[in-house]
């Protein structure tokens, strides 16, 4: 349920929440990083028998998914944000601060590496003027017209946050989003025990500030969990190759096979049916240069 550096939160079958450490060091097959247990993970334990009722953790259970991010204090190394999720909310915003659509389309190539449904919120509409709310109809349509999930919401409007519980229902679903996007007072208006700390965003360059430091989960319901994450300045991408991140885009996934060459990276080749498609206005420039900016990445980090 929550990791605070070498001791973690568990919830066990029985309903009794463990203070576990981990025994010995465990290690993940092929993957470099800096939290080997995260916060959505299955694990084994065992109890210790001390006044403190603390448990071992003596077993990690094979994860169905994961998100992962560079990790920003160690290099090559990867920072698991949560596992085995249901769906993925980005909570994202138009001003106070501003979302880029970058970085919403390096959330969404995360998630769909690991084909987890993702759900775009888009907050504080109740503070847009008339041409913000047309950029974000237009926002949304563009997204919905792609496959994802759209809500606009203000987190002070108990029917929007209703609406966004609804997509909660039996599911367990990670929080993400820029520090002051407004995640910590969406979760506390979904849940009365979540009393997660909230803060002003600062007016220097409109940067959130960040009240949460560590991935915790929550328990909704029985079956209804939510995992609120640090607020995120830059998504780095992990372990996606070149020739793996066009399908990570479904307008481009689409268009599979109908290249002139089959193994085209759709940047340069004669006959890229992809290429075709953004100059017809069938796939939006801010995708294509999006896709375009991560192989860069990619290229650079080789």
């Amino acid at each position: 349920m929550k990791s605070t550096g070498s001791w973690y939160s568990v919830l066990a079958d029985n309903g009794q929440v463990y203070p576990a450490r981990l025994r010995g060091k465990f290690k993940i097959k092929g993957l470099k990083v800096t939290n080997p247990v995260a916060v959505g993970d299955h694990v084994t334990v065992k109890e210790e028998n001390d006044e403190e009722n603390t448990a071992v953790i003596t077993e990690i259970l094979p994860r169905e998914n994961y998100i992962i991010r560079k990790s920003t204090r160690k290099a090559h190394h990867g920072h698991i944000l949560a596992a085995n999720i249901d769906q993925a909310v980005l909570i994202v915003t138009l001003v106070f601060p501003r979302t880029s659509l970058g970085f919403i389309d390096r959330f969404l190539v995360s998630a769909e590496s690991f084909r987890i449904p993702a759900l775009l919120v888009f907050n504080k509409s109740d503070v847009l003027d008339e041409d913000q709310q047309e950029l974000q109809a237009a926002i949304m349509d563009l997204y919905e017209r792609i496959g994802y999930r759209s809500l606009s919401i203000s987190a002070l409007n108990a029917e929007d946050v209703n609406q966004l519980s609804e997509h909660l229902a039996g599911n367990v679903s990670l929080f993400s989003g820029h520090s002051g996007v407004g995640k910590s007072t969406i979760l506390n208006q979904i849940h009365p025990d979540i009393e997660q700390k909230t803060s002003e965003v600062s007016t220097f360059a409109n940067k959130g500030v960040h009240t949460t430091t560590y991935a915790e989960m929550f328990q909704i319901e029985d079956q209804t969990f939510v995992i609120d994450t640090p607020g995120i300045k830059e998504l780095g991408l992990m372990d996606i190759n070149e020739g793996e991140l066009r399908d990570y885009f479904p307008e481009m996934r689409a268009l599979l096979g109908e290249c002139k060459f089959y193994d085209c990276t759709h940047v340069h080749e004669p006959g890229c049916a992809v290429r075709q498609a953004v100059e017809a206005n069938e796939i939006d420039e801010s995708r294509y240069y999006s896709y375009l900016s991560m192989l860069q990445d990619e290229d650079s980090h080789r």
